[in-house]
């Protein structure tokens, strides 16, 4: 994938993947919709959280590039269209809001009436959304042969723990942080996301426009 080691570049992709999917800031969200809920019924939906995350960045992974290639959609121009949506949601990041893009206000108050909110909106949009996709979608375009995409394959896997702990561990963790220690936690990833956004978006417009390099 690039120049760099892949030890470097594994450790780069994973930190994009894990700021993209942002499991601290899904923790307000989660416990919102899970007030209600026994620990033995948020247990269960944090697992099929995050084993339905897991499942959607992998189909992304394999597929992604046969759909865009399908729509006659070139990767110069999606790593420019998905920077700049990974960019306004590190926007948001950095205000400590969830965007829109991830879950809307009309989406919060319709998922208060449903039986589950395991997989929407909790899988998607807010975790797997057009965000983490995106991302998911560029970095197999990178991968050169089957062990680098099975590489890709296993930093996804590993973010879904990540999930999977992050909302198991839900309500200690809010206790511990506070209002306060998560919004710092979700503008320290919001600013590394927003690096890894303009790092998207200067590769797309170099392969738009190679007088750019």
């Amino acid at each position: 994938m690039a120049t760099n080691p892949l030890g470097i570049q594994y450790l780069k992709i994973f930190m994009g993947v894990v700021s993209v999917l942002n499991p601290v800031g899904a923790i307000p969200v989660f416990l919102g919709l899970t007030s209600s809920r026994s620990n033995k019924e948020r247990k269960t939906i944090a697992g099929v959280t995050a084993l339905s995350t897991t499942l959607i960045l992998m189909v992304a992974a394999v597929s992604g590039e046969a759909i865009l290639s399908f729509f006659g959609i070139s990767i110069s121009s999606f790593r420019v269209g998905g920077g700049i949506l990974i960019l306004l949601m590190a926007i948001s990041m950095l205000h400590a809001k969830t965007s829109h893009a991830k879950h809307t206000p009309d989406e919060a108050k319709e998922a208060e009436d449903m039986e589950s909110v395991a997989v929407v909106p909790l899988a998607i949009p807010l975790l797997a959304g057009p965000g983490s996709i995106s991302a998911v979608i560029v970095y197999a375009h990178e991968a050169r042969n089957l062990f680098e995409l099975c590489a890709l394959g296993i930093v996804i896997l590993i973010s879904g723990l990540i999930v999977w702990t992050m909302l198991r561990l839900a309500v200690p963790i809010g206790a511990r942080l506070g209002t306060t220690g998560i919004n710092i936690a979700v503008r320290l990833l919001g600013l590394l996301l927003a690096a890894i956004a303009v790092e998207f978006m200067a590769a797309g417009l170099k392969g738009l426009f190679p007088v750019l390099s």
